[in-house]
């Protein structure tokens, strides 16, 4: 997806929360601002908005000498997710369709977003997400895929998040591999944010080989790359992920809120849409990541 004049706001917003979350001082604030309309001028029009949100936020790590300053917005929600887990596992164990509720649930946690707003209510969401019907609704899709593969890949998201993820992984029934960041990027899921929502317990970890939101495949290291060329089905958490890898050709299912109108037009869906996007055609697909897929 690429980025709208729209977003251009976003990124200024988010180059100041971040700064002040490094407690960065006002100079240091004002530069940063300025840093970021420079990068602004320079940026390709077909640039997808994780490209710059890297720049920005490798910037702020750079100039306030902070290498995480999201770490404790990111504890404090996976603390508070936790809590919720006991929960949320009793609502899959008592539903109808356990899979559809751990769908619902996963997405519900994709409200956990740093990068678009800074306040939140889970409860409220996950009241909301369970019973809203689905904008795009590619649950058939991803249940029958289930059926049929023997793994899955899965692309997270943002801590705390994580913990909302655990939930449908316990559901899925099918090896999983956990992707997260190899470094600090706004409240993204690192492993230690990952070990600490117990996804080793369900999942095989690994990292991306990358810092940047979503899932940039360029930025991402060979055998990361390899292992997404590879997966015969893929779960994708998030807006990020879904700006990275929209128009990439491969077995990708979207989970996500839409949480902002740029994303939400994206997606032809209303703002809040809650989203299970399936790939336009499972049987047909290309990686284009010069790692062939075996038969």
């Amino acid at each position: 997806m690429k980025t709208y004049l729209d977003c251009y706001p976003c990124f200024l917003r988010q180059a100041l929360s971040a700064a002040r979350r490094a407690q960065a001082t006002v100079e240091q604030q004002r530069q940063i601002l300025l840093d970021t309309m420079d990068l602004l001028q320079a940026l390709s029009p077909q640039a997808t908005p994780p490209v710059m949100a890297e720049r920005i936020h490798r910037m702020v790590r750079a100039r306030t000498n902070t290498p995480d300053p999201y770490r404790q917005s990111k504890q404090d929600a996976t603390a508070q997710a936790l809590g919720l887990l006991p929960e949320l596992r009793d609502r899959v164990r008592t539903a109808s369709d356990p899979l559809e509720t751990a769908v619902r649930i996963a997405i519900a946690g994709n409200i956990i977003d740093d990068g678009a707003a800074e306040q939140y209510d889970l409860q409220a969401t996950l009241a909301r997400v369970l019973e809203q019907p689905f904008a795009i609704d590619g649950l058939p899709q991803l249940r029958q895929a289930l059926s049929t593969v023997d793994a899955v890949l899965y692309l997270a998201d943002n801590a705390g998040e994580t913990v909302f993820d655990r939930v449908l992984i316990e559901t899925i029934d099918r090896p999983v591999t956990y992707a997260v960041k190899a470094g600090p990027i706004i409240n993204d899921a690192t492993l230690e944010d990952a070990l600490a929502a117990g996804l080793d317990a369900v999942s095989t970890l690994i990292d991306t080989g990358s810092d940047a939101p979503g899932t940039l495949l360029d930025r991402c290291s060979p055998a990361f790359r390899a292992h997404f060329a590879q997966a015969p089905l893929i779960i994708a958490k998030g807006q990020a992920n879904y700006e990275t890898l929209s128009d990439i050709r491969a077995p990708v299912f979207f989970l996500l809120q839409a949480k902002c109108r740029i994303i939400a037009d994206d997606l032809g869906v209303p703002v809040a849409g809650v989203v299970l996007k399936a790939p336009a055609d499972m049987r047909r697909w290309n990686s284009d990541l010069g790692v062939e897929k075996q038969p």
